[in-house]
């Protein structure tokens, strides 16, 4: 009678200890991701699942990453369960290399994914696009499957402390980003940002000599150069350049910051032109002023000079301030775009005019 030899799946591995218990690092091919780690359905009720639904809408996102920086992509390892009998071979019997071998796991066993689902279904999508991606490898850390309450243990667990970066520090790490580029180099080269410019923070703390985010400016930036992104990298960055240099001279306030007239956190105090949605609300409409006065935009700024952003203005209530404070909803900045766009003689958008209409009704 012929006898079926066990099949294994065999992986090069180290072996370590944490809380007492075996684990082990491994590469795995990318080819094989797909075909052994598995993820609990998202129908089954979260009692009786060891991780989070899979967010669909994400998963391109990540393939696309995957597929474009094919050449410089970072992926972190994927966590997983196995749930089956696994033996560790070591390399061989000296101490020194003891923890240093092969695991060999049943093609049987169930191999559950407690962190990484999102990198799994990505490296799948981007496999039909690249195939070739196949022979790459990604690290994998293995523990042994102790049941439904370890492995919901192990999700709490690994997303405990799990903190993403602040949007200004991504920004500043970013070099994939041509607008986060022009941003950093903005905040570095052009004077009215230059040491004016938080470069980690999201937000700037009462007692910060700064009045400027590297995140509030890039986002400004990016609503200036909207859809002019296939454009030359140069001319984005004349444009914002350019821009923000002359809108920085019709704004007293932040000129008596630079020239340390003012401190910074008396105007963050009193005035709306110190914080962030002013920023963002200048940057929509200066994409809106170039396509209008594409030959005279430089002299129309001249009108900002004309506004009065002291925030305790009754003008603001309700358009930028609610009880007083700053409000930096979707809407508000729709109003206070309008409000700009008004005295710079720009044409409001269907959305401006509606949220206008609001406004007034609501007063």
């Amino acid at each position: 009678m012929q006898q079926h030899l066990p099949m294994f799946y065999t992986f090069p591995s180290i072996r370590g200890i944490q809380a007492g218990r075996e684990y082990y690092i491994t590469m795995c091919p990318l080819k094989l991701i797909p075909r052994i780690f598995l993820f609990d359905e998202e129908d089954i009720d979260p009692t009786v699942r060891s991780q989070r639904v899979l967010n669909k809408a994400r998963v391109p996102e990540i393939a696309e990453y995957l597929i474009n920086n094919c050449k410089d992509y970072v992926f972190s390892a994927i966590t997983a369960s196995i749930d089956g009998l696994v033996d560790f071979v070591p390399l061989s019997d000296d101490p020194v290399n003891y923890n240093i071998g092969i695991i060999k796991v049943p093609m049987t066993s169930k191999i559950v994914i407690n962190d990484g689902q999102h990198r799994r279904a990505a490296i799948e999508a981007a496999l039909k696009k690249k195939p070739e991606l196949g022979d790459e490898t990604i690290s994998v850390v293995f523990f042994l499957d102790e049941g439904l309450r370890r492995s919901q243990q192990m999700f709490a667990d690994l997303n405990r402390y799990a903190i993403r970066p602040s949007g200004s520090l991504n920004i500043l790490y970013d070099y994939r980003d041509p607008v986060a580029e022009i941003a950093r180099q903005l905040s570095y080269e052009l004077d009215l940002f230059d040491g004016l410019t938080e470069m980690e923070k999201t937000t700037i703390s009462n007692r910060s000599t700064k009045l400027f985010t590297l995140s509030g400016l890039y986002r400004a930036t990016n609503e200036l150069i909207n859809n002019k992104i296939d454009k030359p990298y140069e001319e984005l960055k004349e444009i914002s350049f350019k821009y923000w240099a002359v809108v920085g001279k019709h704004i007293k306030e932040w000129n008596s910051v630079k020239e340390g007239v003012v401190k910074a956190s008396e105007l963050r105090k009193d005035y709306i032109n110190a914080h962030a949605i002013t920023l963002v609300a200048l940057g929509k409409v200066g994409y809106c002023l170039l396509d209008e006065f594409p030959d005279t935009w430089e002299k129309e700024l001249e009108k900002l000079q004309l506004v009065e952003w002291y925030r305790g203005n009754k003008y603001w209530e309700g358009r930028v301030t609610v009880g007083g404070k700053i409000s930096f909803s979707r809407n508000n900045l729709i109003l206070l775009t309008s409000a700009l766009k008004k005295v710079l003689g720009i044409p409001l958008s269907t959305e401006e005019q509606e949220a206008e209409r609001s406004l007034q009704s609501s007063n």
